[in-house]
């Protein structure tokens, strides 16, 4: 991909004042005090708008929306009755949105569904000199880069903290931002009111909390302000290596279903425990992890409608939980395919309100993270849903990660009408030659 070029960078702020105030972060948000970066691709406009017309849209479309958004407006502070604890001053700071266009055809990136090298520089711009050692009141919690290529396509990429908002929360920000820059309302209105997830006092950890490690002695508290940083908590152990694209056909995918239904143990099983039973089984033992080690895997559970009383629609917050599901790799090797898909079905039904209260309170407790000893995250990008948004200058092709960070595996939409399934994750070369064999078998 050839250089990108910078055409305008600007600070956008609310179009009206709005009302200071600070909003409370969950224990389910300050593990997640990292930026998250993705890009949604676009055919060149039908309308035949110009770039400068897109751009300026998009800048008007942001005014509008951080209104609503006043939060996204804000800076992370320290929190007023906790100094150890973050929370979000809404003072209308604004974010850094950039205009920039490349000489490169989009038909020259080849395929666009799945994270690659080349699409870092459609987030170039959005980097600030020196930003680690930046303090958090000097961070925007959100950046905008919208990129033309020579034929005319665009590609708008963010980059957000992630305690402002989870996959489910994002999404909602996109369809809101499509609509405005339509001209059209608000689809769904934000509300970033955390308290529901606020620990109990006295904490009361009613379960036992596999998805969560305490952290180490090496290893910064995840929930302290500790200045002008803060750990981020995708920290797993594998090493960074190549990202590899894996597609599932639908064939294989109803086959896989088949098989773990074929015994009779399970009454059902759907597409996700079947690709996530299967991926967990072939990663664990083409990474080599010893037969009596207990391999995790971690996958995101929403719990807007779990917990009681149920949170609002429009919930703009972290309710993605890790549920989690646990063996021996030696039982991974020998087991059935209906114990393993039963594995992850366990991992999501142990979830209830009191499940959940009880892992917010453990990590009241412990200021843990995520599972990190022989485990990887399953992300279910598909299920995000954004091939719906519709902007002023088309509507969305595809939509990805920018890049794929260590112990992540995506799950993909395959390509459009395939009805399969890709997936992306990073491991050498002869470790997802494996994994490709053992998926397959």
């Amino acid at each position: 991909m050839e250089g990108v070029k910078l055409v305008e960078k600007v600070v956008i702020v609310p179009e009206m004042p709005t009302n200071r105030r600070r909003i409370f972060l969950s224990n389910l948000d300050l593990p997640l005090v990292a930026y998250q970066e993705s890009v949604s691709f676009y055919d060149p406009p039908e309308n035949k708008i110009s770039f400068s017309e897109s751009y300026n849209t998009l800048y008007r479309a942001l005014r509008s929306l951080l209104v609503p958004y006043d939060f996204f407006a804000g800076r992370l502070v320290p929190a007023l009755e906790d100094n150890s604890r973050l929370e979000i001053d809404c003072n209308g700071a604004g974010i850094v949105v950039a205009a920039a266009r490349t000489d490169t055809r989009l038909s020259q990136l080849g395929g666009l569904f799945a994270p690659k090298p080349d699409f870092k520089q459609l987030v170039a711009f959005l980097r600030e000199e020196g930003e680690d050692e930046m303090e958090f009141k000097d961070k925007p919690l959100l950046y905008i880069q919208l990129t033309q290529f020579r034929c005319g396509s665009l590609a708008l990429a963010s980059r957000y903290n992630h305690c402002v908002l989870d996959g489910a929360a994002a999404r909602d920000f996109e369809k809101n931002l499509a609509a405005f820059t339509r001209g059209d309302d608000l689809v769904i209105v934000p509300n970033p009111d955390r308290t529901i997830f606020k620990a109990r006092n006295p904490p009361r950890i009613s379960h036992p909390h596999h998805e969560y490690s305490k952290p180490s002695e090496t290893r910064d508290n995840l929930f302290s302000v500790g200045g002008k940083r803060c750990t981020n908590v995708m920290h797993f152990s594998t090493p960074h290596n190549t990202t590899h694209l894996i597609h599932i056909p639908p064939q294989r995918i109803a086959s896989l279903k088949m098989a773990a239904l074929t015994d009779g143990k399970l009454k059902r099983c759907t597409t996700f425990h079947a690709i996530a039973a299967k991926v967990w089984k072939a990663r664990s033992i083409a990474t080599k992890i010893h037969d009596e080690v207990c391999s995790t895997m971690l996958f995101p559970v929403d719990v807007r409608r779990i917990v009681v009383p149920p949170v609002q629609i429009g919930f703009a917050g972290n309710a993605l939980v890790p549920g989690c599901a646990r063996a021996s790799v030696r039982e991974l090797k020998d087991k059935e395919d209906s114990y393993i898909v039963r594995k992850v079905q366990e991992g999501v039904e142990r979830f209830d309100d009191e499940y959940v209260r009880s892992g917010i309170d453990w990590l009241e407790v412990h200021r843990g993270t995520p599972c990190n000893e022989n485990s990887f995250s399953l992300v279910a990008w598909f299920r995000l849903g954004l091939e719906e948004d519709v902007f002023s200058w088309g509507k969305l092709k595809y939509a990805t990660p920018v890049v794929l960070k260590p112990g992540l595996v995506f799950l993909l939409p395959g390509l459009e009408g395939d009805g399969g399934l890709n997936i992306c994750l990073d491991l050498p070369d002869d470790q997802v030659d494996e994994f490709h064999r053992l998926l397959m078998e």
